[in-house]
């Protein structure tokens, strides 16, 4: 396959519905495809049901005991693209007022893009150490390939230590960001005429009572703060969120069933079994010994990484920076830091038009991306010192 300029490859990525509820295979397989080379190492991850995959693709040397190199890595699936407000196609990239228009475009097909082309034109025989590309899916329902990717993945060991994690930060080193735990809880009842209510049990009534218990520990969670809540300083605790809730067939029928989804943005270091059983005991509370289902949907951990890390010195040192930046989001970086990675979150276009309509990336960030990752890769991987 010809190589293709950055702008041009970033156009047959976003031609690709990723959208997390399809497969991913036909952009795995493009991706394969453009990258496919003498020296280079393509390896697919699947899902347990083999519709998707996350793909690994390396050039340089396999025996990397010494975990020197670089990893750039990102997810290939997006969120939907049904806002009204599209004012073009939003799978074809189009461009308006100096920026690049698209789902995907900046979150995050493209980093994607950039990542490979810096491959791409890497000699293989002046591949020093490694290149990895990690690029995996359902990073937007919850972080789920990164999560199969560390479970299942034998050759860990071997990574790279430094990483890069795409995501869109504006070109700005993020080297901590919150977890995202999604539980869902539901309350079963007894379905009856609700001219003769007593025949039924109400599913949606106890509901109320655990929003309430709810209520009480999200107001006591952001009294609390916790670990690195000075860098977060918007919200400088854990944010528990009563997102949705789902219950009953009709208004003459006492509803059977209540489902009630919530979720917690831990800070660092905080772990899930410590925030789950306290929701636990908040429904125990509303409920007493009623039965109630409490499963874990999602649980994507926290992030923070030392501020002497190579990487992340490296970066900071190339950009001029000397804050320190956190973002409230949780990233694929939270699973592949149990890896031994050194994740810093980096990468062109602005977080704040993601997930919107009319995404887009800036032609200027999209170019200094591929400028600051040729250095990067130079560095890391082809440079003789």
């Amino acid at each position: 396959m010809p190589e293709l300029s950055d702008v041009e490859l970033l156009r047959r990525l976003v031609s690709f519905d990723s959208t997390s509820r399809n497969s991913n295979l036909p952009l795995v397989d493009f991706i394969s495809d453009y990258l496919d080379r003498p020296g280079v190492r393509i390896e697919r991850n699947h899902s347990p049901d083999h519709a998707k995959a996350n793909l690994v693709i390396t050039m340089g040397p396999e025996d990397n005991t010494d975990r020197r190199g670089l990893v750039l890595s990102g997810h290939m699936d997006v969120v939907p693209a049904e806002e009204p407000g599209w004012r073009s196609d939003p799978f074809s990239l189009t461009q308006a007022e100096d920026s690049f228009v698209a789902r995907g475009s900046c979150d995050m097909k493209g980093f994607l893009a950039l990542a490979m082309n810096q491959l791409r034109a890497l000699d293989p025989r002046r591949c020093r150490r490694p290149l990895v590309l990690i690029f995996t899916y359902d990073e937007e329902v919850g972080t789920r390939g990164a999560k199969h990717f560390v479970r299942t993945w034998t050759g860990g060991s071997f990574l790279p230590r430094a990483a890069i994690i795409g995501e869109p930060t504006s070109l700005r080193a993020i080297r901590m960001h919150k977890g995202h735990l999604q539980m869902r809880i539901t309350v079963a009842g007894r379905s009856a005429h609700s001219g003769y209510p007593h025949l039924g049990l109400n599913a949606i009534e106890p509901m109320g009572r655990i929003i309430n218990e709810l209520t009480a520990l999200r107001e006591a969670l952001q009294q609390e703060g916790g670990p690195y809540s000075e860098h977060f300083p918007d919200v400088p605790f854990v944010a528990l969120n009563v997102a949705r809730i789902t219950g009953g067939t009709a208004i003459n029928i006492v509803p059977d069933t209540c489902v009630l989804e919530i979720g917690m943005r831990l800070l660092p270091t905080m772990e899930s079994e410590p925030a789950t059983e306290r929701v636990i005991n908040a429904v125990t509370n509303a409920l007493g010994d009623r039965p109630v289902e409490i499963d874990i949907e999602g649980d994507s951990p926290p992030l923070v990484l030392d501020h002497t890390a190579a990487i992340y010195q490296r970066i900071c040192q190339t950009i001029d920076q000397t804050e320190t930046l956190s973002a409230s989001y949780a990233t694929d970086a939270g699973w592949l830091q149990s890896l031994g990675l050194e994740c810093v979150i980096f990468g062109p276009g602005s977080i704040e038009v993601a997930h919107r309509p009319n995404e887009s990336i800036p032609a200027a960030d999209f170019a200094k991306g591929a400028e600051l990752l040729r250095g990067l890769v130079h560095h890391y991987c082809a440079a003789t010192s």
